[in-house]
């Protein structure tokens, strides 16, 4: 992992269907900049179809779109699928995330980076870390509503992840998402105000 050298940087990170996202909203109610992995990765995919195409061959592009669907399949049934797309999309998000964070870096207030397997990938070295979490009941519920998963696919991405008490060792701070939405609410409205009394 190499140091970044972003001040006002803060790593927001947490299990699939944790609710990242949600907290991400909230926050750039208050004002907060959003730097968003997952619609980078989106973007580098739809500008890299080529790429896919030779990595995995025709079935997974459809009209010239890359098919997420059939994609997300192959990933999950094949571990060594899942590492030839990462060593490919990867390096592409952090030069991304490192772009966009140095423009940020001028305003010389803090700013979110959402990324879901920060502790994961260990690709960034970011001065704060946020931790969303929730059970992991909840995770499953969410994520086959979400996405039309079944349980065993979620299960087994849970699995694959970074547990959540060994993330709670290594954040800074922590969203607990197990409620209903006002706590929620409360939750990063507390949050918004230690963020922005702290040092950078």
């Amino acid at each position: 992992m190499q140091k970044d050298n972003l001040r006002y940087a803060i790593a927001l990170t947490g299990g699939i269907g944790s609710g990242k996202s949600t907290v991400c909203s909230l926050l750039m109610v208050y004002g907060f900049d959003i730097i968003d992995t997952d619609k980078i990765a989106k973007d580098i995919l739809n500008k890299n179809t080529k790429q896919i195409e030779t990595l995995f061959g025709k079935d997974y592009i459809t009209n010239g779109t890359i098919n997420r669907q059939k994609l997300s399949d192959l990933i999950f049934e094949n571990k060594k699928n899942k590492i030839k797309l990462e060593n490919f999309i990867h390096p592409l998000i952090y030069d991304q995330v490192i772009k966009q964070a140095k423009i940020l870096e001028k305003k010389a207030t803090p700013y979110i980076v959402d990324i879901p397997l920060y502790f994961e990938t260990q690709s960034y070295c970011l001065p704060k870390t946020i931790l969303v979490f929730c059970s992991k009941h909840l995770q499953i519920q969410r994520v086959m509503k979400r996405d039309s998963r079944t349980k065993k696919q979620v299960e087994y991405i849970i699995n694959n992840q970074i547990d959540t008490q060994s993330k709670k060792q290594l954040c800074d701070y922590m969203i607990d998402n197990t409620k209903d939405i006002t706590y929620l609410q409360d939750e990063v409205s507390k949050l918004k105000k230690e963020l922005c009394s702290a040092k950078y």
